[in-house]
């Protein structure tokens, strides 16, 4: 399949029913890892789930894993993209209502060979230092102020704050890379030195010390979950025992000074373990689209009880229509689950977070349905629908009997009165 898409020179569709995510994986990879030779665009499309009738042929994640592999191959999520060179390196996810099919359609790079048969330049710069787009990219060249926002936005967890500062020190050792290679009289190439010229040495520092100072932060006002109270807390115990075996050779050996540094840094090692004890951890942040997503599920509501309803029977055309807006709602929810991916963010952590939304969407579902029954019964001084009881205290008869009578005749007066009046004589 992989030879197949490559050698495509139009508009293809291509069914991944059987397939395995292991090989969609190795298929998207192999095909799209460098651009195809067009000299126009062609939109290449991929079948990754149907209906109920065909849903059974399809992996469960198979979208998931197309769309993945596609972001690390440098393509990017364009839900308006259409099949235009503009476009080029770029995917969008569609559900086709009429075949009732899930695709994801690709607007592949290209080489577009046009231009070397009209001979122009086509200089090579050498290969992009850091990839278009990537948060390495944008948080290299980012100003301080910007960084700082993109920080709080991309980064809102302590382990995405701990990776931000590992890919900082990545790209600092890219700037010292290329600082060496000028110390040595080495030309950079014009990709390089642009790089070079904008990415500044000290402001990496700042934004690292800045990143740091957020995570520490975050520690103490406890806004940690418990996967990560627990990394924290494991650091901390593996420090302390190496530090004990540390103590113990600096008293064999007599060093007092080295002693009086290691019993310090014991002692704030077990203070911070006092303080990461005391924390209660806080729940997993919520996604960033969870309002547009609790709206969708919001509108579903009603199409789930349908769905249970019209189980085991033919569908009317409305209801056709209304089971394929369901599953439209299942594909744009996905797509916003996706969408709040932020930075850095391990699988686990992530799937944490989508977990809670979903159990959150579950709890308000059930208090929907949840209906209080208003109490019934002999005892029940009134029932619906019928009249309240009147209670007959015994040595009340006469009274009750005396003013019946006289409300009968009081009404009796009225209507004769009424239809005097009603008279046409004087």
């Amino acid at each position: 399949m992989a030879a197949a898409i490559r050698s495509a020179t139009e508009s293809e569709t291509f069914d991944l029913a059987g397939n395995s995510t292991n090989t969609i994986e190795t298929t998207i990879r192999s095909a799209f890892a460098s651009p195809l030779e067009l000299n126009d665009m062609i939109r290449l499309t991929f079948v990754t789930g149907a209906g109920k009738l065909g849903r059974s042929r399809y992996d469960d994640d198979a979208a998931k894993v197309v769309t993945s592999t596609l972001r690390e191959l440098g393509y990017t999520d364009d839900r308006g993209a259409s099949c235009v060179v503009e476009c080029a390196g770029s995917f969008k996810s569609q559900h086709d209502t009429g075949k009732n099919l899930k695709t994801i359609v690709v607007f592949p790079l290209i080489q577009n060979t046009l231009a070397e048969m009209e001979g122009l330049d086509l200089k090579d710069n050498g290969p992009a230092i850091l990839e278009e787009g990537s948060p390495q990219q944008l948080i290299a060249m980012a100003s301080i102020n910007t960084f700082e926002r993109m920080l709080s936005s991309k980064c809102t967890s302590w382990s995405q704050k701990k990776a931000c500062v590992a890919v900082i020190e990545e790209v600092k050792d890219v700037v010292q890379s290329l600082d060496n290679k000028l110390l040595k009289g080495t030309l950079l190439t014009e990709t390089e030195q642009d790089f070079y010229d904008t990415c500044d040495l000290s402001s990496l520092e700042s934004k690292q010390t800045n990143t740091k100072n957020e995570m520490q932060k975050q520690v103490e006002e406890g806004k940690i979950t418990i996967s990560e109270k627990e990394k924290l807390m494991n650091q901390v115990i593996e420090k302390l025992q190496a530090l004990e075996g540390d103590i113990k050779d600096a008293t064999e050996n007599k060093k007092p000074k080295r002693l009086l540094k290691l019993q310090n840094q014991k002692t704030k090692l077990t203070e911070r373990e006092e303080t990461l004890d005391a924390i209660k951890p806080c729940s997993p942040h919520r996604l960033k689209h969870q309002p547009d997503i609790e709206k969708l599920r919001k509108e579903m509501q009603p199409l789930i009880k349908l769905e249970k309803e019209t189980n085991g029977r033919l569908l009317s055309i409305k209801e056709i229509s209304a089971m394929t807006r369901k599953e439209e709602i299942e594909d744009d929810i996905l797509y916003l689950e996706e969408s709040s991916r932020g930075w850095f963010e391990e699988d686990e952590d992530f799937q944490q977070r989508i977990d809670a939304s979903r159990a959150l969407a579950r709890t308000k579902a059930a208090a929907v349905k949840k209906v209080v029954k208003k109490p019934s019964g002999a005892g029940s001084a009134t029932n619906r629908g019928s009249r309240p009881i009147s209670w007959i205290v015994p040595g009340a008869a006469k009274k009750t009997a005396g003013r019946s009578a006289a409300k009968k005749k009081s009404s009796n007066s009225n209507a004769f009165a009424a239809m005097m009046m009603d008279s046409d004589s004087d």
